[in-house]
């Protein structure tokens, strides 16, 4: 059981955690021909999405309410009705997905009465989907807004049915990639099982040119496979933080459920395989065998490389859950562990003490460590501390191919630990090498 540790500092200096409406926005992304609409200003809006454009790399469909100062103080009914009538106009999004901001939140404006009254005005666009997430910056982190997107879009979209036996679904948490989503579907699909996976980051932001340009996400869940999620036999959480909405299919549908951590590492692979079994009722094809093999030969090969190194993490808690499962499989030490919110994981981490703070308590923490994993923002400290990074998490915004970048699955946990474990080879290599020329 570790100690979870808050820094009561009193100004965050160098935030590590990115705000809730960015992470309500990335789930939106995976659902097809949607619209995010953050309500707040434009300079909220076009912080999220400059984020999102250099960690994908490609075009984010992203509107705002374009709250003004005026605005602010006398209420944003106006700015809501006519971003929505805007869109409908110019892009004609089949789901508009509305997100507040610290904004708005602050102020306090009563969405779910504009919303309302909205209908009321307009009833030619109550077919609209307008899923409503509260997303207020000045807590949680991007984790809880995407987590929040995710239940909304359960609470209003899936619809009871005939129960499709083969139909599955999956719960997608932030800490998956569009690569990863991708495998995962090409798995469940080996085992003749039909996914409905929301998001699917995987037809959206994997990086693929189309034939022509779209102002609205040009692929991901469409609205007929949300819709009949309540049809589905089971449902698979993937993410401490996708629990919630797995419960509410449970109580909306009675469709049983189960939470996967992680799906990195030989066991937690293993049990995900397992799982893929005693749902389809399908033997695992023999490719996994194989692919199983190669992972425990290349677990052999490099053990000798993370046998007690000390390392250090920056990451939410889900991806950071799955990251240390993996990084102890292996015979590595956690050194210190800081992530950006509550979640019920923390105090079940098998180590001795994670800091819920912001770089700077990660910078203090982390000396005297042999690798650095966080996401980009981690590069600065892993140079003044002259130590290796291994980039992980979101955003990427000093590499390519994130959009395609897989870490689950055997093929995926084998590719993650030639990467690190090449870093810690490298980091031999120069060592050795300043001995040398300091001889």
């Amino acid at each position: 059981m570790a100690i979870v540790n808050i820094s009561n500092k009193a100004v965050v200096v160098n935030p590590l955690k990115q705000s809730q409406a960015l992470g309500a926005t990335l789930a939106f992304l995976g659902l097809k021909r949607t619209m995010p609409l953050l309500h707040g200003s434009q300079g909220c809006t076009a912080f999220a999405k400059v984020i999102l454009v250099r960690h994908f790399r490609e075009v984010i469909p992203l509107s705002t309410t374009a709250m003004t100062e005026v605005t602010t103080i006398l209420g944003g009914e106006d700015n809501v009705e006519k971003s929505i009538l805007t869109l409908v106009e110019k892009v004609k999004p089949e789901i508009i997905g509305l997100c507040t901001t610290g904004l708005t939140e602050t102020r306090g404006d009563d969405m779910q009465r504009i919303i309302k009254e909205f209908r009321k005005k307009y009833p030619g666009l109550n077919s609209l989907p307008i899923i409503l997430v509260s997303a207020p910056d000045f807590k949680g982190a991007l984790q809880d807004g995407y987590s929040a997107a995710i239940e909304s879009i359960i609470r209003e979209l899936p619809q009871a049915g005939e129960t499709k036996p083969q139909q599955v679904n999956f719960l997608f948490g932030p800490a998956f990639t569009p690569g990863d989503v991708e495998h995962i579907k090409e798995i469940s699909s080996s085992f003749g099982i039909v996914p409905v996976c929301v998001p699917d980051l995987s037809l959206s932001m994997d990086g693929h040119l189309e034939e022509s340009w779209s102002p609205i996400t040009v692929g991901g869940t469409t609205i007929k496979q949300l819709q009949s999620m309540g049809s589905s036999a089971f449902t698979l959480a993937l993410g401490e933080s996708m629990h919630g909405a797995a419960e509410m299919l449970t109580e909306k549908f009675g469709i049983p459920h189960e939470v996967f951590r992680g799906i990195t590492g030989l066991e937690t692979v293993d049990e995900f395989i397992m799982a893929m079994t005693d749902i389809s009722g399908n033997p695992v094809p023999k490719i996994y065998d194989r692919d199983r093999q190669q992972l425990q030969d290349a677990m052999l090969d490099s053990h000798f490389y993370f046998s007690r190194k000390r390392i250090s993490l920056a990451l939410e808690p889900d991806l950071l859950w799955s990251t240390i499962s993996f990084l102890q499989s292996m015979g590595a030490e956690i050194h210190a562990a800081v992530t950006t919110t509550h979640s019920p994981l923390l105090e079940q981490l098998p180590i001795e003490k994670v800091t819920i703070g912001d770089y700077q308590d990660f910078e203090q923490l982390a000396q005297g460590s042999d690798l650095l994993i966080g996401n980009s923002h981690t590069h600065a400290i892993a140079k003044r501390l002259h130590i290796p990074l291994y980039r992980h998490g979101f955003p990427i915004f000093d590499r390519l191919g994130n959009g395609q970048v897989t870490k689950v699955g055997y093929k995926g946990t084998m590719q993650m630990l030639f990467d690190i474990g090449n870093k810690f080879l490298a980091a031999e290599e120069n060592k050795v090498q300043y001995l040398n020329s300091n001889l």
